[in-house]
């Protein structure tokens, strides 16, 4: 059942160098960068997204992944999943407005898998990048790089994936999309809380807290084929691809920030890239796990499944 949850609303991702990561997400995927905080953290956002940013850049020590954030449809929703994650047995931190710059009041959370996400109501909205919200153009003359589009997901790695399905299915709504067992055990989960085939995604590890990949979306093949130009012209450290995966049938390329961090670009892929609230769980087995992965080599890439923030 839905309980309020829109969408992936932003992402805070620890860098290492400010200035290189600027250029890499900036000049080179192609986001906008509205604004730096008193913090020294920069804003972020894609083009076609009416929020005034979905990304944030912190400079840190250590790479990864700070928290995830998605957007509710009111306050009232957000304090009423305020009292049922306590009651599930989160920890939970009121964030005030203004902490993250045009942002309203968060509700911050833990996981069983030691992953902290947010949910807030309200965001400036600033309107799709270069195009007005009446008589629109197509798209901007102005976009660098890869031209993402928006901000989609991220992967996420952990030991208890059951308690973090719990948590996102009973309490905040999503729906599990898709699935790879390994005998009893859910080893992959792909959860949505919309039409998309992923809004969220974890992989079983032994450690908690991991950081796999941040994935942005292009709108067509032609689109990641460019990227993979991109990534070569400015000698962006590759990981696998372009390729395509059995699991949500994603056409995809992952390639590292300058500070190890995993990005993705993807488009959608034909097969039914979508989710209905009827549509049945899509179950891959573990057997079948490089062909889920990387549907074209078949073959799992160690560096792929290994490397993590």
């Amino acid at each position: 059942m839905k309980k309020g949850v829109m969408r992936p609303g932003h992402v805070q991702i620890r860098v290492l160098d400010m200035d290189e990561a600027l250029i890499h997400y900036r000049d080179r995927l192609g986001l906008i960068e509205m604004h730096k905080d008193s913090m020294g953290r920069v804003y972020l956002k894609a083009w076609t997204e009416i929020d005034k940013y979905s990304v944030v850049l912190r400079e840190a020590d250590e790479a990864g992944m700070d928290f995830m954030g998605f957007k509710v449809t009111s306050t009232d929703v957000m304090n009423s999943l305020r009292d049922e994650l306590k009651e599930f047995g989160c920890q939970v931190e009121n964030i005030p407005a203004g902490e993250l710059n045009g942002c309203g009041e968060r509700v911050r959370f833990d996981s069983p898998t030691g992953h902290f996400f947010e949910i807030y109501a309200e965001k400036e909205q600033t309107g799709k990048w270069g195009v007005t919200a009446r008589n629109p153009e197509a798209w901007p003359e102005d976009l660098k790089g890869m031209k993402t589009s928006r901000f989609d997901h991220c992967l996420l790695y952990g030991d208890d994936l059951d308690g973090s399905l719990e948590l996102f299915t009973k309490v905040l709504g999503f729906d599990l999309a898709e699935e790879v067992m390994d005998g009893d055990l859910r080893i992959a989960q792909f959860l949505t809380c919309s039409m998309k085939a992923h809004d969220i995604a974890w992989v079983r590890h032994e450690e908690k807290g991991k950081f796999h990949h941040a994935s942005f979306f292009l709108n067509t093949w032609e689109e990641v084929l460019r990227a993979a130009d991109l990534i070569s012209m400015h000698d962006i450290s590759l990981d696998i691809g372009p390729t395509r995966h059995g699991l949500t049938h994603g056409q995809t390329i992952y390639f590292f920030d300058p500070s190890g961090n995993r990005n993705e670009v993807f488009c959608d892929g034909a097969g039914g890239n979508y989710y209905y609230p009827d549509s049945p769980v899509i179950t891959w087995d573990a057997s079948e796990l490089g062909k889920a992965i990387f549907y074209h080599d078949r073959v799992l890439n160690e560096n792929f499944l290994g490397v993590v923030t």
